[in-house]
């Protein structure tokens, strides 16, 4: 019994190749027609395409960590003195995690609302945002949008319904498509910020007015605890100093007042005695309060975290735009591919059918 040889010799897928390219070559003017659609297409959007923008901004981080031994041994002694000297601002707050703290949405919406000078008006970023879009164009058939504003430093409790869908739209597109956040090195704290945007003052504003907003909230973050163990230590100081003058003026008028008494007469001493030794004891809880509102001071220095910009975007800003002739050969590669791949198609379909 034969055995059926399945197997396509060298010379069958020769002469199938050779086939379907006679094929294809009898359809040239479809193929030849529609890459010049496409080209056509391809030279069309270059010519609309606004050209895109591109700031860069990049700083360094220095945070402290953990003090030398004899400012770790002090503020050892300061909390086993029941006074809490302030530590870090937690893990949620480490430099590591500063990337993403500009990509959350409660930073990138205050940024937003933020002024910005646009020709000769001054509107928020997410204004100029929407006009570069042309978003008000769209909402022109939209009764409840084409009345939304975005004026400058609105606080978000004023915002409506609408408000939030719209700035969330804005917050994606921003996050996925126009914001990249990246530390260039893991072992150099510098971390760079790119923006792009079709339109060149919006991408400079926003990574500027960003980078200043993420740093305040940062630096207040980490030191928030320190400051408020600082305000607390110096309102104590404050009153313990008022009380100590009290108390000296006060051993001053008992003194006046027994000038010259008869020595019989001793109790009439007693008002003295008492302000002595209120003068005593506030001058030794003074002297200690002074010790723990420096070493709060040195503390507060230390975890403050220092941002240093280093380098801001300079107009003009460096821009990307295709150009015409690369338009014209990607439409009509693209295009002449598509139409040989559906070519291909349709007779494998025929043959099959038949």
């Amino acid at each position: 019994m034969e055995t059926q040889n399945d197997e396509i010799t060298l010379k069958e897928l020769l002469e199938k190749a050779k086939e379907w390219y006679s094929y294809l070559l009898s359809q040239w003017k479809i193929i030849v027609l529609a890459g010049v659609i496409g080209a056509a297409l391809g030279l069309t959007y270059s010519i609309f395409k606004k050209p895109v923008y591109t700031a860069t901004l990049s700083f360094a981080l220095e945070d402290e960590k953990s003090g030398g031994s004899g400012l770790g041994g002090a503020l050892g002694l300061a909390s086993s003195l029941g006074f809490d000297l302030g530590g870090s601002g937690g893990g949620a707050f480490s430099s590591a995690n500063l990337t993403e703290l500009f990509k959350s949405r409660t930073m990138v919406e205050e940024t937003l609302m933020q002024p910005v000078m646009a020709v000769t008006d001054t509107i928020s970023l997410a204004e100029l945002y929407i006009q570069t879009k042309d978003w008000r164009e769209e909402w022109q058939e939209k009764p409840k949008l084409k009345t939304i504003q975005f004026p400058p430093l609105t606080k978000r409790k004023y915002f409506t319904r609408e408000h939030d869908s719209i700035m969330g739209v804005i917050y994606e597109d921003l996050s996925k498509t126009s914001l990249t956040v990246a530390q260039k090195d893991k072992k150099i704290a510098i971390i760079s910020i790119d923006v792009k945007s079709e339109n060149e003052a919006f991408a400079k504003t926003f990574s500027e007015t960003l980078a200043k907003n993420v740093s305040d909230f940062y630096v207040n973050t980490k030191s928030k605890k320190a400051r408020m163990n600082m305000a607390i230590l110096q309102h104590q100081t404050d009153s313990i100093r008022a009380e100590l003058n009290g108390a000296i003026t006060g051993v001053a008028v008992a003194n006046d007042n027994t000038f010259m008494l008869n020595p019989a007469l001793n109790v009439n001493r007693t008002p003295s005695a008492k302000r002595q030794v209120d003068v005593q004891a506030n001058t030794a809880i003074l002297t200690e309060l002074v010790k723990q509102t420096e070493l709060a001071k040195v503390t507060l220095r230390k975890e403050t975290p220092l941002i240093q910009v280093i380098d801001r975007p300079i107009l003009p800003l460096p821009k990307e735009r295709l150009g015409k002739a690369k338009g014209l050969l990607t439409g009509g590669i693209l295009s002449g591919f598509l139409i040989v791949m559906a070519l291909i198609v349709r007779r494998l379909i025929k043959t099959i059918v038949e």
